[in-house]
């Protein structure tokens, strides 16, 4: 039997990035910029989202990220989210991570690849171009 928990969909602000998930489609994505008062509380649903699919389900789960800056605490708690994609990769799991980011924020890739060190799994980082 199948557990599925309601999908996240958290709008940005100006400190938080939109969150979207779809439990059916197994695709969590980010976008925006992440220095959130209280990145826990804001992240702590995300990783508790990410844990029970990778509970209830074996379908192949995504990160779609197109997050622009991180605080220290939003790094941290990525760092969460991708060891649970780790372990669950380390078990036969189907899981995968695509980070685009605008080719003039060299930081943000640089940031994306130090993350991807840590990775075994697939993990993209895509350039893309933002007409101004």
């Amino acid at each position: 039997m199948t557990t599925m928990i309601s999908d996240l969909d958290i709008p940005a602000s100006q400190s938080a990035p939109a969150i979207q998930s779809d439990w059916q489609a197994g695709r969590l994505a980010m976008q925006g910029d992440s220095y959130p008062e209280n990145s826990y509380e804001l992240f702590d649903q995300v990783i508790h989202w990410v844990r029970l699919f990778l509970a209830n389900e074996q379908r192949p789960l995504h990160l779609e990220l197109a997050l622009v800056y991180l605080n220290t605490s939003s790094v941290k708690a990525m760092m969460d989210i991708f060891d649970l994609l780790e372990e669950a990769f380390e078990t036969g799991r189907e899981v995968s991570v695509t980070w685009q980011y605008d080719v003039r924020n060299e930081r943000i890739a640089e940031l994306a690849d130090e993350f991807r060190e840590d990775c075994s799994y697939p993990f993209a980082i895509t350039p893309v171009s933002v007409e101004s």
